[in-house]
């Protein structure tokens, strides 16, 4: 599903933000990737999404390589993968159902289809019956609960959380992992990016570690070491 092979990312002045990362996440997989600030772990988001190239390595996801992508390409890449964020990035303006329906609209989807496929993914994720509401009028559990339903909106096989519960206390963390974790058992590939140690450890799945811009841990079945 996702593939990196001796993956090096180098910024200017010789920063490094990855340095000869090789990883292999299967298809429905759920897998934590931890590390503290400045270790690595937003340089894989951005590779994973196309935001940044790599500077040496190769990057499969799918079917795609997607070292070289062609920048015409990446919003079709981004549709097949779901992307939630820390800082919620909703539309004060628009409701729940138009924040979530507005990420197929760009897309060019019927009105129709959106019509019929809005409310299933807001069952999904528990605010059928806070549709009409807008997103000052949630509480940050919530908030987290319509980025994640506009992730899921092209039904992607891969969802990428990078730090989704860094906003939330621990409640409503809880209940977004819980989240996550209904949608792995869908089929769909979860890579989750934190830094809670709490979280990670009450998983008992997948755990690498990134340290420097190198992988130092990859476990089955494990504990956040760091």
């Amino acid at each position: 599903m996702v593939e990196l092979k001796n993956v090096s990312k180098i910024y200017p002045h010789n920063v490094v933000g990855l340095k000869n990362v090789s990883i292999n996440i299967k298809p429905k997989e759920f897998v934590s990737i931890v590390g503290q600030s400045g270790a690595g772990k937003s340089t894989l988001v951005k590779l994973l999404i196309a935001e940044e190239r790599p500077s040496s390595g190769q990057i499969i996801i799918g079917d795609w390589d997607i070292t070289h992508i062609r920048r015409s390409r990446i919003p079709v890449l981004r549709r097949q993968i779901g992307v939630v964020f820390q800082d919620f990035k909703l539309l004060p303006q628009k409701t729940v159902f138009e924040n979530v329906a507005f990420a197929a609209q760009v897309c060019g989807e019927k009105n129709k289809k959106i019509k019929e496929l809005v409310p299933k993914i807001l069952n999904i994720v528990g605010l059928e019956d806070k549709s009409h509401r807008y997103p000052q009028q949630l509480s940050g559990g919530e908030r987290q609960r319509v980025v994640i339903a506009r992730s899921l909106i092209h039904r992607p096989k891969l969802l990428i959380a990078d730090e989704p519960t860094g906003n939330l206390d621990s409640i409503n963390a809880k209940e977004i992992i819980e989240l996550l974790l209904r949608i792995n058992e869908h089929n769909t590939t979860v890579i989750l990016v934190t830094h809670n140690k709490e979280i990670v450890n009450s998983l008992k799945k997948r755990v690498i570690t990134i340290a420097e811009g190198e992988v130092i841990s990859d476990k089955e079945k494990g504990r956040y070491i760091l």
